[in-house]
């Protein structure tokens, strides 16, 4: 079965948003679609359709987005499937978040992102019957964890067409009854009306990469209900309410970081703008293990852009990658 193309492979996801309170974001969201599409044209857009049309026809029986992201086990494939399925993936590199495991072949992807799961899941209020959104999602590998953890739809946002296809992949193989409760869109937060009608909102390892980022954390609280929860996820340094890093060129090799707070610089930026219940629930120093160079991403990782010497350093002389996790509720 072909993957639907262009705007048409919303049209499921329109329906499903009727049943719900954010069924006025059908007023601009087709136009939004339509503009990106006519402006994507990256030069592999055609070869990644291509290569999802070419996938074996399989919907998993067992799925578990709770524990883990599986799709099918591997009585549920054939090896030809299977080695059809990995040849076929493999061209769509880098994996960045994960790991995903298709009946029975694994993707080892450059993060371990259910350990950043882990880390966040037993600090959230409870995501059974909430409309969710995740800016950023990369390939919306914790938008299946979300829908694992009951929630009623889950939407991602991210404007890279890799990640879209990606996820695309992923769901192809997943029952309607599941696929038709989670959507990634190829939009950016400034591409987002103020919906208002989002239970929760994740944000996680975003904010370093905005130019503004107090205008990027209003724009998050413009999509959650009143009484939503915010979640955010970003790199900090250590220091008090008034320390912020602001890199040179590039901050551990990437030429897009702008802001690194404190942790207490965060919950402050948070405070000014009318959050409540404010806290960090977790702080952690990324390891060698958690990202790391695979056969799924084989460009360069972490350990490439730590200072050989000290790992304490990036090789530009920043303290190494330490991230945080804040939550906070809009006031009712």
């Amino acid at each position: 079965m072909s993957t639907p193309k262009g705007i048409q492979a919303y049209y499921p996801f329109f329906a499903r948003l009727t049943e719900t309170p954010l069924a006025h974001w059908l007023e601009t969201l087709p136009t939004a679609l339509q503009q990106w599409e006519s402006q994507r044209q990256h030069g592999d857009s055609r070869k990644w359709e291509r290569l999802i049309d070419q996938l074996p026809a399989l919907t998993a029986n067992r799925v578990d987005l709770r524990s883990q992201v599986q799709i099918g086990d591997a009585q549920e494939a054939s090896d030809s499937e299977r080695a059809r399925l990995q040849g076929l993936l493999q061209q769509l590199k880098p994996w960045r978040k994960g790991p995903f495991d298709l009946f029975g072949m694994h993707i080892d992807t450059e993060w371990r992102s259910d350990w950043k799961w882990e880390r966040v899941a037993p600090h959230l209020t409870s995501l059974k019957g909430r409309r969710v959104l995740d800016i950023g999602c990369g390939s919306g590998y914790h938008m299946w964890r979300m829908l694992g953890a009951d929630a009623d739809l889950v939407v991602g946002i991210d404007p890279s067409h890799l990640f879209v296809m990606q996820f695309r992949a992923v769901r192809r193989f997943v029952p309607e009854a599941l696929a038709r409760n989670i959507e990634l869109l190829p939009l950016g937060i400034e591409h987002m009306p103020k919906l208002a009608a989002f239970d929760t909102v994740f944000s996680m390892g975003v904010l370093y990469h905005r130019r503004s980022p107090i205008d990027f954390l209003q724009q998050c609280i413009d999509q959650l209900r009143p009484g939503g929860e915010l979640v955010i996820e970003t790199l900090v340094i250590d220091g008090d309410v008034n320390q912020v890093l602001v890199p040179g060129e590039r901050y551990a090799q990437m030429p897009n970081v702008w802001f690194i707070p404190s942790s207490a610089a965060l919950s402050h930026w948070a405070e000014r703008l009318g959050l409540q219940n404010v806290r960090i629930v977790d702080e952690n120093i990324t390891s060698l293990d958690e990202q790391r160079r695979t056969d799924w991403m084989d460009n360069q990782s972490l350990a490439d852009f730590l200072d050989p010497k000290d790992r304490s350093r990036t090789i530009e002389g920043y303290p190494a990658p330490k991230r945080a996790v804040l939550i906070a509720q809009k006031p009712k």
